[in-house]
């Protein structure tokens, strides 16, 4: 299965929840930089209120303005950011019993900033990082490495076929608008995938919104990736995985 999906900064529970239940993410790296969007900015919430919450935002410039690409974005003052990163996830999650285990993410990331300036590989490293930690191990692909042609749903279904892939992950921002006919003249079956709504469970509950820092801070990566797990299994079961 692959899912594709732009590179978020610190993703959210329920992006992070689809790339997880995937066998494969194809990084969406060519279309265009979309400033209001999570691409350069995380929603971080407070361990012990998660409605308490702050932007963190990596203050981007677009060389080429708003035609600009995501892989052409590119930090605005580098220095200032990372400082901003390092002191905003402690001031949130240094407290955590699980610190240990976001300081691996946060270093990961730290350590990006000393090699790039680009918005999207440090967007790309920090949901990488929340990945690997929870154990997943698919293949990372880039969309700009494949031609594709111009409809929405056709370039979908052409990185699905150019990456060998046999499933398509859909989240429910991707059912509004997706064609499954391109898909389905490739055979390639187009899979659903949501997170749960209408609950009460405040792991859940926030799931579009907040960065998936929370959840991890909150429950650690051996229970967070059993939610994970749970989630999946009851969308997909008798599904080939």
């Amino acid at each position: 299965m692959c899912a594709i999906h732009q590179p978020n900064l610190f993703p959210r529970l329920s992006a992070r929840a689809k790339l997880y239940a995937a066998d494969r993410w194809i990084v969406f790296d060519d279309v265009q930089f979309t400033r209001r969007d999570y691409q350069h900015r995380a929603r971080l919430a407070a361990l012990d209120d998660p409605d308490q919450q702050q932007w963190l935002t990596l203050p981007t410039r677009l060389p080429h303005g708003r035609p600009t690409l995501v892989d052409q974005a590119r930090l605005a003052d580098s220095p200032r950011s990372r400082r901003t990163v390092r002191l905003l996830i402690r001031q949130f999650y240094g407290r955590s019993p699980h610190r240990a285990s976001v300081s691996e993410v946060l270093d990961a990331v730290l350590d990006r900033f000393e090699t790039t300036d680009r918005v999207a590989n440090l967007a790309r490293t920090s949901t990488i990082a929340l990945l690997a930690v929870l154990g997943w191990s698919g293949e990372v692909l880039d969309s700009s490495a494949f031609p594709t042609r111009e409809g929405r749903s056709e370039r979908l279904a052409d990185l699905a076929v150019a990456s060998g892939s046999t499933y398509y992950l859909c989240g429910s921002g991707g059912r509004r608008y997706l064609d499954n006919q391109p898909f389905a003249a490739h055979g390639i079956p187009v899979l659903d995938f949501h997170t749960p709504v209408d609950t009460d469970d405040r792991l859940w509950s926030r799931a579009r919104r907040i960065s998936s820092l929370w959840a991890w801070s909150e429950l650690g990566p051996h229970d967070l990736a059993a939610r994970l797990d749970a989630v999946r299994a009851a969308q997909f079961l008798g599904d080939p995985a």
